[in-house]
């Protein structure tokens, strides 16, 4: 049987801490997909990533996937004993792959989508920023990440169960209260 979920909200939430719970709650074991590319020469960034490895149980398995976030999902579910994968986080990956022609980034984010509604094992727990819900940014690249993450959210949200809006430090299923809206025309909306 196999479950996607999606934990979502804005920076500080508490989505990171709220998505390791239910990894916790899963009884499997846990793989940690870790999308962040480490920077040596970034204090700041490597402390922020030294904070989520420290909150870590240490049973669990952490894998580094900047980029080839299908390849790790779908090698984490087809074992005997399928895992929960713990996916830290999708704006991370997101602006790792802004660089990529919209024709690639489409082709890449349909790999994924279609991935995931062919599993048949195995819990996938999205954690995903909300950077839409301020000004549109003023560049290019801003406005690109912006939409490419909303677009993420919105097609992993129609597809999860449930999905969790965390904020101010306190999670709502918006599944058990909401509705999906039906699908966009095109990837771009």
């Amino acid at each position: 049987m196999k479950r996607i979920i999606l934990v979502t909200g804005p920076a500080r939430s508490g989505k990171s801490e709220w998505a390791e719970l239910l990894a916790e709650q899963s009884g499997k074991p846990v793989i940690y997909l870790a999308t962040a590319r480490l920077d040596p020469d970034d204090a700041e960034w490597q402390g922020r990533i030294d904070r989520h490895r420290q909150r870590r149980q240490a049973s669990w398995r952490t894998q580094e996937v900047p980029v080839a976030l299908t390849a790790a999902i779908l090698q984490g579910t087809t074992s005997e004993n399928p895992a929960c994968l713990l996916v830290d986080s999708l704006g991370t990956w997101v602006a790792n792959l802004l660089a990529e022609e919209d024709s690639t980034w489409r082709a890449i984010l349909e790999e994924l989508m279609e991935s995931l509604k062919g599993l048949k094992q195995g819990t996938v727990i999205f954690v995903a920023e909300e950077t839409g819900w301020g000004v549109v940014p003023a560049y290019p690249m801003g406005r690109s990440f912006r939409d490419r993450l909303g677009n993420v959210v919105r097609r992993l949200g129609a597809i999860a169960d449930p999905v969790y809006l965390v904020t101010g430090g306190h999670a709502v299923n918006l599944s058990a209260i909401g509705s999906v809206l039906p699908p966009t025309k095109t990837l771009e909306d």
